[in-house]
């Protein structure tokens, strides 16, 4: 379905917006999915959990709280603790107390998952390309395509 189906024309122009940016994330989220599920036996929100713990570091503000790791990856927290929970036990996590405040436990990506990602990463990217590519053919998709491809930077 597009954006601009006719079943669709009553729609007002911000809910058309709107629809045509929910199919574009359809789209991009199924072919990364995809892609990562056949080369990499993970799916786009365990990618995206890596990605976002990887990013962690020692120090001041080094390390992410659940609820922020939660809004990061667009889960609820007890969606991402579980998810925690799978990639735990794939050995790609690993868990601990916070050596500050023991109420706190502490989520990094181990070896196994920091070389899982590195080897994701292209895959996940080109997906990412693939789709906008097949989106930007889409007239009612092209303003979106051209707005994430120019906040690449």
């Amino acid at each position: 379905m597009s954006a601009h189906d006719p079943a669709l024309t009553a729609l007002t122009a911000l809910a058309q917006n709107w629809l045509a940016l929910a199919v574009l994330h359809g789209r991009i989220e199924g072919r990364i999915e995809r892609a990562l599920q056949a080369e990499h036996n993970l799916s786009a929100r365990e990618y995206w959990l890596l990605d976002v713990l990887g990013r962690q570091h020692d120090g001041e503000g080094g390390h992410l709280q659940m609820k922020q790791v939660a809004d990061a990856v667009v889960l609820s927290q007890s969606a991402t603790t579980r998810l925690v929970t799978r990639l735990e036990d794939r050995g790609l996590l690993t868990r601990y107390l916070c050596p500050t405040d023991r109420r706190g436990i502490y989520t990094d990506v181990s070896e196994e998952g920091l070389a899982l990602l590195e080897a994701a990463r292209p895959t996940n990217d080109a997906a990412l390309r693939e789709a906008l590519d097949e989106a930007s053919t889409e007239p009612d998709l092209i303003p979106l395509v051209d707005a994430v491809r120019r906040a690449e930077g």
